[in-house]
């Protein structure tokens, strides 16, 4: 009560003060004289002044001895020991090593495709015959010259056993035959590069040359096979990872544009860091099972690079700098019944990030109150009001 009317008291003096500076101000401003009128403004602002430094002196006085302060609100989270599964994403796109274009071994008409597109087809089933050019005829020829040669060298063979006849006319039997059978296996060779069949299980994903058109070997693109079975995406991964990043690693692909995430594993890890990015490349498995995933699909994939069973996490707003480049945040110590505490500064190693939270390697421990809304606003050692 009694400070009240001390303050009551000085406002009331301060406007009669004020109701007497201006009837003299008035007279002062109708005598005209500018020198009297400059003499009576440093009077005011001297006033003004000694009124200012007795307002500071109540101000401190009532600070001083005022019980109910304006402190400043924060709220507090608390520290705890949680699983964290940290993951390095990365981006790339699908690929399999069996989607191939056919190219013709030889030249000649397209005769006959026997596939089409969206078909599934066998390992080293006929997909489409080239015209031979007429080697089926000499290959049917020859057939005959080497079964021919092959009688002969037999019935030589048993006249030399017999001791009858000479050896070269058996040696000249047997070199007719061998050279026979060796001229029909190498024309059956030509002839089967004719024939276009399927290097692996799969579906042909396009026939691209018309039937009747001209093909030439390594120029012409038949047709287009591709298996989904065995998908992967290789990406390139800094080589800085180079000890977390294994074989048999978890990962996680998701594709956005089919709005699906599926859980997978590392299958292989290259064993050669590329100069021009220090990066070495990683394959991860893609499960195809529903034949949706198509080669080329951009994917975003992560890869499991470190786990800590017992990691303290804050969210990364609430870490600051100081001008030694150390980091901290404040935590609250001294709590009582009306929720008042005292902040205090604690500098923190902080660890890897995963969306918006850090983990905390050292200066925070399991169970600790950390400021967090008004964590920007305090300071060191100051009084703070918790309003959790």
């Amino acid at each position: 009560m009694k400070k009240i009317l001390t303050i009551f008291s000085v406002f009331l003096l301060l406007v009669s003060c004020g109701q007497k500076d201006g009837k003299s101000i008035e007279k002062v401003i109708e005598n005209g004289d500018l020198t009297a009128i400059r003499a009576k403004r440093s009077e005011v602002v001297a006033e003004q002044q000694a009124v200012a430094y007795k307002l500071k002196q109540l101000d401190e006085a009532i600070a001083s001895l005022d019980s109910i302060k304006k402190l400043p609100l924060v709220t507090t989270i608390q520290a705890k020991d949680t699983l964290f599964t940290h993951y390095l994403e990365l981006q790339g796109s699908v690929e399999t090593k069996k989607n191939i274009v056919l190219y013709p071994e030889t030249s000649g008409t397209l005769l006959k495709v026997f596939v089409k597109e969206g078909q599934r087809v066998s390992k080293g089933q006929t997909l489409a015959r080239i015209d031979d050019g007429g080697l089926s005829q000499q290959v049917a020829q020859m057939e005959v010259q080497a079964e021919l040669a092959k009688t002969t060298y037999e019935r030589q063979k048993k006249l030399w056993e017999q001791k009858i006849g000479s050896e070269i006319q058996y040696l000249q039997a047997k070199t007719n035959y061998e050279s026979s059978k060796n001229g029909v296996d190498q024309m059956k060779r030509q002839l089967a590069r004719s024939v276009v069949t399927a290097p692996f299980s799969g579906i042909v994903d396009d026939v691209i040359a018309e039937q009747g058109s001209v093909v030439a070997p390594g120029q012409t693109e038949l047709i287009r096979i591709v298996n989904l079975n065995d998908m992967y995406i290789e990406i390139e991964v800094p080589e800085s990872y180079i000890s977390s990043i294994v074989k048999g690693k978890e990962a996680k692909v998701h594709f956005p544009i089919l709005g699906t995430t599926i859980d997978t594993k590392i299958r292989q890890v290259g064993n050669y860091i590329n100069p021009n990015n220090r990066s070495f490349t990683v394959e991860v498995a893609v499960p195809n099972k529903d034949g949706v995933i198509k080669p080329n699909l951009t994917a975003k994939v992560k890869i499991n690079d470190y786990t800590s069973e017992k990691a303290i996490l804050i969210p990364q707003s609430i870490i600051s700098e100081n001008s030694e480049g150390d980091q901290y945040t404040y935590v609250t110590s001294g709590k009582n019944t009306n929720n008042i505490a005292e902040a205090k500064r604690t500098i923190v190693k902080t660890g890897k990030t995963q969306g918006d939270f850090i983990e905390i390697l050292e200066g925070i421990k399991n169970g600790d109150a950390i400021i967090s809304e008004g964590a920007r606003s305090v300071k060191d050692g100051q009084k703070v009001e918790i309003i959790n």
